[in-house]
């Protein structure tokens, strides 16, 4: 009794994923703590506070901090709702 293997050619496509972007909050003398900490959760409404303090303080230490990474299209919405409130963000693709 032969064996027969039954080959089946695909038909679907193969999707890349969309190229992904870091939204970057950039450090500042002129706004608050708390206010930056508002303007995080406002913007990302995913982020905890504890997520929102920790990015503020990165940016505020380090001079920069990542926000978030997602699609372009969200990436360049979060950095311009953030400089809407006064903050100063950027982003970058992701490598």
């Amino acid at each position: 009794m032969a064996i027969e293997t039954i080959r089946q050619q695909s038909t679907s496509t193969v999707r890349k994923p969309a190229p992904r972007y870091k939204v970057l909050l950039h450090n500042d003398d002129f706004n608050s703590m708390e206010h930056v900490v508002q303007s995080l959760m406002k913007t990302v409404t995913s982020l905890t506070m504890p997520q929102a303090v920790s990015i503020m303080m990165e940016a505020h230490t380090n001079g920069i901090a990542l926000v978030i990474t997602c699609a372009q299209e969200h990436a360049e919405f979060y950095c311009e709702s953030l400089t809407s409130l006064g903050l100063t963000s950027t982003i970058e693709p992701d490598e």
